[in-house]
């Protein structure tokens, strides 16, 4: 089976976890915090913080944006439940802006109507969650100017989208968001094993996101109540999580953002040549130009229903049975049962729910050789004639 994703691990990564494992540290130790200086290197950003999970960087995001109880989030329906679920945890309300068709992302003009109209009700959002879907950015630019007008927290949900550029800047650099979140699952276009990491500018906001990752706790006199009793000394100033990354993780990361460069040429390269091959077909095609402000985590496309004679489901089975690994990207968040026990509806989102009728992802990753490439557009042109 030819999966949709998969990690590319090297010698270089496997000796970078060989060499934690003969040192003395195997949790938390000097390689997360060189990685996350060189994440944030990589990003433009002044600082990032690494947890465990990109679900854990998006939860500690809200929490340190202030995101609690009679708030509210907004994000995209067309994401995976974590980029929904993160203000559920904090005790906020969620809601979704539609997405527009071509791109997966965020409607700029459905957000915008759907402000105007909040600020009548007087139920602006406090946090505002976009989602880089498959790995490019929604109008990021026209979100931050949103922001300013309405006064909610941009925080991007770049899961797809390490290495991906939006206006000529690094996502994740903190022009038009207030954190950026990435995820380094092994799907990922980089990874730690499982992981993620939230970057932002603001010093205060570090601090706090670093106290969320850990308990709360904080060894910096400065921010303590109090003196310190001695050097083994800690406060706990707040309630926060176990949300830390390992050293074994880190290293790999710290090995997997050498070589992000190569995987964003592989992965370009194999979007383009997908657009070749597929060109004529009866299928809507992701937007390839500029080809490098994307990641290319995930290559999506969309049927043309009215002009295949089969359903996605039967397209999708047929292409496992001839071991092509194809999946869905996504099953929008407001159609699960948790989310429609808590008022919604079908048909609430259109533009979200077409595009999970019409969408199929084929595979890309680094290492996906040409010969693979060619048996899976023949089999999806089997599939839907």
């Amino acid at each position: 089976m030819i999966p949709y994703g998969r990690q590319q691990l090297d010698e270089d990564d496997i000796e970078a976890v060989v060499e934690v494992l003969r040192s003395d540290w195997l949790t938390q130790g000097p390689v997360v915090p060189a990685f996350e200086q060189a994440l944030a290197l990589r990003c433009q950003a002044t600082h990032a913080v690494a947890v465990s999970s990109a679900t854990a960087a998006l939860h500690i995001a809200c929490v340190a944006a202030g995101l609690g109880p009679g708030d509210w989030l907004w994000t995209s329906p067309n994401t995976f439940v974590a980029s929904a679920n993160c203000g559920r945890y904090c005790g906020a309300e969620v809601d979704f802006v539609d997405i527009d068709i071509a791109s997966g992302n965020m409607d700029m003009g459905k957000l915008e109507s759907k402000l105007q109209q909040s600020e009548q009700l007087g139920r602006l959002p406090k946090v505002v969650v976009p989602v880089a879907f498959a790995g490019r950015s929604c109008d990021m630019a026209a979100l931050k100017s949103l922001s300013r007008r309405y006064g909610f927290v941009v925080i991007e949900d770049a899961s797809h989208a390490i290495g991906a550029e939006f206006a000529g800047q690094p996502v994740g650099c903190g022009s038009h968001a207030d954190m950026t979140v990435f995820s380094f699952h092994p799907v990922k276009v980089i990874t730690t094993g499982e992981g993620g990491a939230v970057l932002c500018n603001d010093f205060a906001l570090y601090q706090r996101l670093g106290e969320l990752r850990s308990h709360g706790i904080t060894r910096d006199e400065c921010r303590m109540e109090g003196n310190s009793d001695g050097a083994w000394y800690y406060q706990m100033t707040g309630l926060g999580f176990n949300y830390r990354m390992t050293d074994i993780q880190a290293a790999i990361g710290l090995s997997q953002l050498s070589k992000l460069d190569g995987f964003l040429i592989e992965r370009r390269m194999l979007a383009r040549r997908y657009a070749e091959l597929l060109a004529q077909q009866p299928l809507s095609l992701p937007c390839l130009e500029p080809i490098d402000e994307s990641a290319w985590h995930l290559f999506v496309v969309r049927l043309s229903l009215e002009q295949v004679a089969s359903s996605r489901a039967q397209v999708f089975e047929r292409m496992r049975a001839d071991g092509i690994g194809v999946n869905v990207h996504y099953i929008p968040v407001h159609m699960q049962p948790y989310y429609r026990r808590l008022g919604f509806q079908f048909g609430d989102f259109p533009m979200a729910e077409r595009h999970y009728r019409e969408a199929l992802t084929l595979p890309l990753f680094p290492g996906l050789t040409e010969r693979q490439q060619n048996d899976v557009v023949a089999s999806l042109k089997k599939a839907i004639q």
